[in-house]
């Protein structure tokens, strides 16, 4: 037996030698891509909890993508210490690339507007907004899909495509609303009373920001009304309970002033042919 051992690595060491030298070689590999993705995390975490300029749904997705590319570049390097042809491999692998590209369009179509939404970022998560028939707040941005909530608490799944691929009203992003304020007084009232009652609601209403100032303007001549607006600013966050305010306060100041708010009316005239 110690004869046999003896004669067998008499006649194979090197080829021995060399598989165990490779296998550690290979090894050396594979543990120092494992380093190399793990600091690369907390790179990608340390540098976004420093400067806080990523969006939160990107960073999984980003590590995600270096740790497949770290290992497909480790993959390529182990077959080739290995002696496997990997020019042939690669070749292959991008022909499959292809074909399943094409049999995918329309997934990968919503992979790469996910990722251009997350990397120009038109909105992020907790933004309101709007895009063709969808409207709601942002909860996530997934690879395929942005999940948002409705005001009235409904679930919406919308593929990125369709955000990406038309225009985007972001209700959010620049931290304020111009609110405009209509109220209809009769032809017979006086449109300097008006503006009185505009201008005591403006110095009373803090929520309003002085820079753009506060605006009074004759909006239109209707039928039956002068059409009157009162157009102020205001952080995103005081826009609706505002909004929802002043409608109350604008018609009580509006009436206790003896202005007239009309409705709609029309002459109607009648004549008799039967004479």
């Amino acid at each position: 037996m110690t004869n046999t051992i003896a004669d067998f690595w008499a006649n194979h060491s090197e080829m021995i030698l060399g598989i165990g030298y490779k296998g550690v070689l290979a090894v050396v590999v594979l543990a120092a891509s494992y380093f190399v993705v793990k600091a690369l995390h907390r790179s990608i975490e340390r540098a976004n909890q420093q400067k806080e300029r990523l969006d939160p749904t990107l960073v999984p997705i980003l590590r995600t993508t270096a740790s497949v590319a770290i290992y497909a570049v480790c993959l390529v390097i182990v077959l080739d210490i290995f002696g496997v042809n990997t020019t042939s491999i690669i070749a292959l692998l991008g022909a499959a690339g292809i074909a399943v590209a094409f049999a995918l369009k329309d997934t990968l179509s919503n992979i790469a507007a996910g990722i251009m939404l997350l990397i120009l970022r038109p909105f992020r998560k907790d933004h309101f907004i709007e895009c063709g028939s969808v409207t709601g707040t942002v909860k996530e941005i997934r690879l395929f899909t942005t999940i948002l909530e409705t005001i009235d608490g409904l679930y919406i799944s919308a593929p990125n495509s369709t955000l990406w691929a038309e225009p985007v009203k972001n209700y959010t992003m620049n931290g304020k609303r111009r609110m405009d304020q209509v109220i209809g007084i009769s032809y017979s009232d006086s449109i300097d009373r008006a503006f009185e009652v505009f201008r005591e609601i403006i110095n009373n209403e803090p929520r309003f920001l002085s820079d753009p100032e506060p605006q009074m303007m004759v909006r239109s001549l209707g039928d039956s009304s002068v059409n009157l607006t009162l157009r102020a600013w205001l952080i995103n966050d005081d826009y609706w309970t505002a909004y929802w305010e002043l409608n109350k306060r604008i018609k009580e100041n509006i009436e206790a002033a003896g202005l007239t708010i009309p409705f709609p009316q029309r002459d109607v005239h009648m004549y008799d042919h039967t004479g």
